[in-house]
């Protein structure tokens, strides 16, 4: 009954305003009110928390959320869809929602201390790959299933990726419950997997361990997050021709330059990494390979 509940509204008000979903626009709204109501519970949210929402449709979770926050922030793109949600939350006279009409990929966000989002599957590398540039408590997001999996890909498995690179110094990367295809109108092809990202402080193993790095640096993120982006363009390959086909990422000189340069190395535990397949080499390897080639190849 509480799914049919949920449903009904949902429909209800896109028949109101005639609109049609389109699924190539991620448009695919939550009709069942148990997983709602879930996924608001991983958040914890108290009345200090400003949370961050991405894609709020017709504010499913939007409603909800603000009903428990201080604030809601909510970046709705389809200035259909966000005139729908601004007169729902005259309607029922919910005044802590800042609504903003703008692509969240393009957008500065303001002050937030928490992300809770069903978030338009088409843009989930991007945006999360800007979440990581903000400093957060928590984030709740929900992902394609294969999308969350690959945020926990471990080192060589086919799942491992510059998405799981990425969030490994970052993130802890948790998976909280699936949420079936049947939930959502339109029904989406895939199901979908809700997880948790709590920011982290590393701790380093290994090679790293002896270059006294205690954590990362926005500079070393920087720098590391450009190898990575090098390396997983193609990340079959071994690490020396990864960068050399990708080589505009990483530095300014020409390919016979960027070879003679790679050639001149002399570091064993270097040139062994460079011989590895990328899919074998380890987040920390990706860094001390980033700090060591840097100054080299600019």
């Amino acid at each position: 009954m509480d799914k049919q509940s949920l449903a009904k509204t949902t429909k209800d008000i896109l028949n109101k305003y005639n609109i049609k979903l389109n699924k190539n626009l991620g448009q695919n709204y939550l009709i069942d009110r148990n997983k709602r109501d879930q996924i608001i519970d991983f958040g914890n949210i108290t009345k200090e928390d400003i949370v961050l929402e991405i894609g709020p449709g017709i504010g499913t979770l939007t409603c909800e959320l603000a009903s428990k926050a201080k604030k809601v922030i909510a970046i709705e793109q389809d200035p259909t869809i966000f005139d729908i949600l601004k007169e729902r939350l005259e309607n029922e006279n919910i005044t802590n929602v800042e609504l903003i009409n703008d692509d969240a990929l393009n957008v500065d966000f303001p002050e937030f201390n928490k992300i809770i989002s069903n978030l338009p599957y088409q843009i989930s590398s991007p945006i999360t790959f800007k979440f990581l540039e903000y400093d957060f408590d928590t984030a709740i997001l929900m992902y394609q299933k294969e999308f969350a999996n690959r945020m926990k890909g471990k080192v060589g498995t086919k799942d491992y990726s510059r998405l799981s690179a990425m969030l490994y110094f970052k993130c802890e990367v948790e998976l909280l419950t699936n949420v079936s295809a049947e939930s959502f109108i339109p029904k989406p092809k895939v199901d979908s997997t809700v997880i948790k990202l709590s920011p982290k402080i590393p701790e380093f193993k290994g090679e790293l361990s002896n270059l006294a790095i205690s954590e990362i640096n926005e500079d070393d993120f920087r720098l590391y997050s450009k190898f990575t982006k090098a390396l997983f363009q193609h990340k079959n390959k071994k690490a020396r021709n990864a960068l050399i086909d990708s080589r505009h990422e990483v530095s300014s000189l020409d390919k016979k330059e960027f070879k003679n340069k790679l050639n001149s190395i002399t570091s064993t535990k270097i040139n062994d990494l460079l011989s590895e397949r990328v899919l074998k080499i380890s987040p920390e390897n990706i860094l001390f390979l980033s700090k060591q080639l840097d100054p080299i190849l600019n």
